[in-house]
């Protein structure tokens, strides 16, 4: 049983999608319900996709969400924190409304799912809380302060809750993909284009297969930091 934030969509779909085929039963949440009902026919798993309207830097729907998974399923083993959002600007010209809106769901949207799962996680033994971060939260870029440090910051929540709960048979990774082919920026295909405009980038499927290698990895190992980037990425 798990729950995957941002699973609408983009990398929480792929790995929501991989858990289906797997004959995991899965929660996707987002803030769109029609996005999340397109994504559940999508999955095409019937009675084993529970969707949930929730926005993650709100704590009342957080708790909504994962009492509801745990009263459907009867049970909690895994949790993918994937939702997050861009907000690029300079400092100087970044309101406080973008700073607040990807702190608050990059960062603080974790800790308040993750507080929210760890019970439900030690009462079955264990299970896998898994962070979605970025390569930003170590590779800097002008106009991403907020973004950047929201995955700095995530980098280093993953590492702190990884060494609390290890004994609780809770394992935590954190993956941190480089540029992966979403609409997340918001890039167009060009029309005429032989192939897809941003084909060197890393797939969404790509990361949802680390995603399953690592709930598939032996007890005894964890990989608690995972960076992924492109092959070849345009020069």
């Amino acid at each position: 049983m798990a729950i995957v934030t941002g699973g609408s969509r983009g990398i929480g779909f792929s790995i929501a999608r991989a858990f289906v085929q797997r004959g995991m039963k899965v929660t996707i949440t987002g803030r769109n319900a029609d996005s999340l009902a397109n994504a559940a026919r999508a999955l095409g798993a019937g009675d084993r996709v529970l969707t949930f309207a929730a926005d993650v830097a709100e704590l009342d729907e957080v708790q909504q969400l994962v009492q509801r998974t745990v009263d459907r399923w009867g049970g909690l083993d895994v949790l993918v924190n994937n939702a997050g959002i861009g907000g690029f600007a300079p400092v100087a010209e970044m309101t406080p409304q973008m700073w607040h809106a990807v702190i608050d769901t990059n960062l603080t949207g974790v800790y308040y799912c993750s507080h929210a799962v760890i019970p439900h996680l030690r009462n079955r033994g264990g299970g896998w809380i898994v962070n979605i971060s970025s390569l930003a939260g170590k590779n800097a870029f002008t106009g991403g302060a907020a973004y950047c440090a929201s995955k700095a910051a995530l980098n280093a929540f993953s590492e702190v809750l990884m060494q609390e709960v290890r004994y609780d048979g809770i394992r935590v990774s954190c993956i941190m993909p480089g540029s992966v082919d979403t609409d997340f920026a918001g890039l167009p295909r060009r029309e005429g284009d032989s192939m897809p405009q941003s084909s060197w980038k890393i797939a969404p499927e790509d990361v949802a297969d680390v995603v399953v290698d690592l709930l598939e990895s032996p007890a005894r190992t964890l990989a608690s930091r995972i960076e992924m980037r492109p092959s070849q990425p345009r020069k």
